[in-house]
């Protein structure tokens, strides 16, 4: 089983791009999904995060959003604490899944892709102002926190770099056909 990394910076349509996989036959392990449900379910990793945040990142056994993200905002130091902590609980879930396809927006800033062997990285790309429209849409937010946000995680020309395919997601591309193209390039 070939194992395939789908990622791509915050609003490039990453999430679009598996329900086009999705709609093909094939089950993509969302990372993102992952890290929310562990972080509501998990009781040792809540623990670690309120050693580390603090109490008032958990209201009861709610997480707080806006807790963890001024956390995380605040330096790459809070941001590189938060993920030793969720990213090593994703992987090992991911592990658990028997998913061979997986996606992550920061699959090389958090360094899954060494927790992990996988066999091809797919890259999802969006011209800037594309992406930062669809975050402030999708999150109803400012664009300086969209850009912060988006300036939180490598610049996308590294993270493409890394990649072994390109899926362009910038509104006018023919996704359908890409997808199509991936999956014969990957003898799927």
């Amino acid at each position: 089983m070939k194992r395939i990394a789908i990622t791509g910076g915050i609003g490039s349509g990453k999430s679009f791009v598996c329900r086009l996989l999705a709609k093909r036959g094939i089950q993509v392990y969302d990372c993102d999904a992952a890290a929310k449900r562990l972080m509501r379910t998990d009781a040792a990793l809540q623990r670690q995060l309120r050693e580390l945040v603090g109490d008032d990142v958990y209201q009861g056994q709610k997480l707080q959003k806006r807790v963890l993200a001024g956390f995380l905002l605040a330096s790459d130091r809070n941001k590189q604490a938060v993920d030793n902590i969720v990213h090593p609980a994703v992987a090992r879930d991911y592990e658990q899944s028997g998913y061979a396809w997986l996606e992550s927006a920061i699959l090389f800033d958090s360094g899954f892709d060494r927790r992990v062997v996988f066999d091809a990285f797919v890259f999802v790309d969006a011209p800037l102002e594309v992406r930062v429209s669809r975050v402030m849409n999708r999150d109803h937010i400012t664009r300086e926190k969209a850009m912060q946000w988006i300036n939180s995680q490598l610049p996308a020309e590294e993270v493409k770099r890394r990649c072994n395919y390109t899926i362009v997601n910038d509104g006018k591309a023919d996704l359908d056909h890409q997808v199509d193209d991936l999956l014969r390039a990957l003898g799927k």
